[in-house]
């Protein structure tokens, strides 16, 4: 007899599709669809602010303090109200926040602005993610994989459809036609979405952060999971063109090839997961990434380093959504507290590493970077037996 609940498959599930597993995955979609329509206004924000490089560089990491400041708030509330009413009220929240970045005209306005936006992201990051852990609970099957999958579709077509909508209908245009999609995926998920509010008594001995090792743990597994994706995104393309010698064009491969190797494994992920087991998933996904880590570092030309690109992004796709589930499903705690544990940790390494890398890749070259990132890898190898805390979602209760 296997101890994997999600393997034994004795517990009747849900059917794939439901109305909360559509309401959760268009809030994810909802969520980074409005991060993708960020990015490409970020130079004419920059320019109406009169911001130096320096200046903007100051400005994202505003945006970082945000989520930081807010994403414990939203976990305390979680386990006050429960993960859809903090999904609902924050996606409202969020929603104008957008327009506002299109119409500040002061560097202060700007930076109140930009600490909403990312403080309301990150708030809606970690409530989002708990209420997949709810739906997965609900329906005994994975499916947080896919929910961010759905994330990365919604930064895909956020930023893909930004520079054409802000040329045709201009940056206040553009920010009011966003605005209006993303209410729309909210009004359609409102409904839907699965209620799970806990009993009040319940949560009165939850709501501080936990003292035991656990949720730091596995928000550890998230640090060493996200670091290695912040540093192809915002390396890989220098990496091609300055130690590869790629052109410009065949730069934006390096994370073309692995976005699309994570956004396609994402999708899989569920599956792959149910039918393994989460502990197996995550040392599979762990391992390939390392491997596509050390050929990028190693490759003596660009398509070597594409070829590792693409299977670090075939690793790192479902080592995240793993110990995000983990999080959500800790024994004898708020499911709130534990994700926005993980969550604040997973992320920080995203806001922090890359400055990191920068001073170090200074001495070292950015080659070694990627030789010595897989060394993080190890450390969720060894932490690995913990992702069994994900499978309590899929395997139907405590």
């Amino acid at each position: 007899m296997t101890d994997n609940p999600a393997v034994t498959g004795t517990l009747a599930r849900a059917p794939i599709i439901t109305r909360a597993r559509a309401a959760v995955a268009l809030m994810f979609l909802m969520n980074g669809f409005l991060i993708g329509a960020w990015a490409p206004k970020i130079p004419e924000f920059a320019s109406r602010l009169s911001l130096s490089e320096a200046a903007l560089g100051l400005m994202i990491l505003v945006f970082g303090v945000g989520s930081i400041v807010m994403m414990p708030i939203a976990g305390i509330q979680i386990a006050r109200l429960g993960s859809a009413w903090v999904t609902r009220i924050t996606a409202i929240l969020v929603l104008p926040t957008l327009i506002l970045l299109s119409l500040v005209g002061s560097i202060w306005a700007g930076a109140i602005a930009i600490f909403l936006f990312g403080g309301l992201i990150g708030a809606m990051d970690v409530s989002m993610n708990a209420n997949a852990v709810a739906t997965e609970k609900q329906m005994r099957r994975s499916i947080m994989s896919s929910c961010h999958a759905f994330w990365s579709l919604g930064g895909l077509l956020g930023s893909a459809t930004g520079g054409v909508l802000m040329a045709w209908l201009g940056v206040v245009g553009h920010s009011l036609l966003v605005t209006f999609l993303a209410a729309a995926m909210v009004a359609l998920a409102w409904p839907m979405m699965l209620l799970d509010q806990p009993h009040p008594e319940a949560v009165k001995d939850k709501v501080r952060l936990p003292m035991t090792p656990l949720p730091w743990l596995i928000g550890l597994v998230a640090l060493f999971s996200m670091i290695p994706e912040g540093a192809i995104l915002d390396w890989g393309a220098l990496y091609f063109r300055n130690e590869l010698g790629a052109s410009v064009q065949l730069s934006g491969l390096a994370f073309g090839a692995f976005s699309l190797t994570m956004a396609t494994m994402r999708f899989a992920g569920d599956l792959v997961r149910d039918r393994f087991g989460a502990v197996n998933t995550l040392r599979f996904c762990t391992v390939a990434s390392i491997l596509g880590l050390l050929t990028a570092g190693f490759a003596t030309g660009p398509a070597m380093a594409i070829l590792g690109f693409a299977i670090a992004g075939i690793g790192i796709s479902n080592m995240v959504p793993i110990a995000f589930s983990a999080a959500g499903n800790l024994p004898g705690m708020a499911q709130g507290i534990g994700l926005s544990v993980v969550t604040t940790m997973g992320y920080s390494g995203i806001l922090v590493a890359p400055s990191a890398i920068g001073f170090i890749a200074e001495h070292t070259g950015l080659a070694m970077i990627f030789i010595g990132l897989p060394a993080l890898h190890l450390v969720v190898l060894a932490l690995s037996g913990l992702a069994r805390h994900a499978d309590r979602a899929a395997g139907g209760g405590h």
